[in-house]
């Protein structure tokens, strides 16, 4: 009675962590709805897990100007995080060939520089004829291809594309951080 009584909780139990993990798939806005390998030991990060997040997306290179903007994406992570906030880089070689490195190489230079602790992903294309499936979506959502390297998208806790900002535009920027603290204050729907 007692083993049947077990087995009869185990697949309950099984059953509704199924359906929450189908809920929270079928949740996950389209724009999200992507498998990235993650930067320091490639190991596919589905970016589903940031719904219900403020994301800012950004393409990153450590060969560029604007290089050091790491320092002010860092910073308004750890400023954020705990609100719901989180940055996506996504390291690219389009600009300039400022990205020439491997995967490890760019990983080192993130830890090891900038001390960066915000997700990264493996290096990707983000303009031209075969961007990433999020920059494809983020280009035809807001009509703007990134011109350089860090282009940033602001993305809302529902998925939805709020702002683009060009490269000049700093991480810390009043444009940048007023946007991501009103964000924060809104709930997901």
């Amino acid at each position: 009675m007692y083993r049947n009584l077990m087995n009869w909780l185990f697949g309950l139990c099984a059953l509704l962590s199924g359906l929450q993990i189908a809920n929270a798939a079928s949740s996950c806005s389209p724009l999200l709805s992507h498998t990235f390998p993650r930067l320091q030991d490639e190991a596919p990060q589905n970016l589903c897990q940031y719904q219900g997040k403020v994301i800012l997306v950004v393409n990153t290179a450590s060969f560029c100007g604007f290089t050091s903007q790491y320092e002010g994406l860092e910073k308004i992570y750890a400023k954020y995080k705990d609100q719901g906030f989180v940055v996506l880089g996504f390291p690219s070689n389009d600009f300039g060939q400022q990205e020439p490195g491997s995967n490890k190489d760019i990983a080192d230079f993130c830890k090891n520089t900038y001390d960066v602790k915000f997700p990264m992903f493996s290096k990707s294309a983000v303009s031209g004829s075969n961007p990433n499936p999020l920059f494809k979506m983020l280009i035809a959502k807001t009509g703007t291809t990134p011109k350089w390297n860090f282009y940033k998208y602001l993305i809302d806790r529902n998925g939805n594309v709020i702002d683009s900002y060009g490269s000049m535009t700093k991480p810390t920027s009043s444009s940048i951080t007023n946007q991501i603290e009103k964000l924060l204050g809104e709930k997901a729907q």
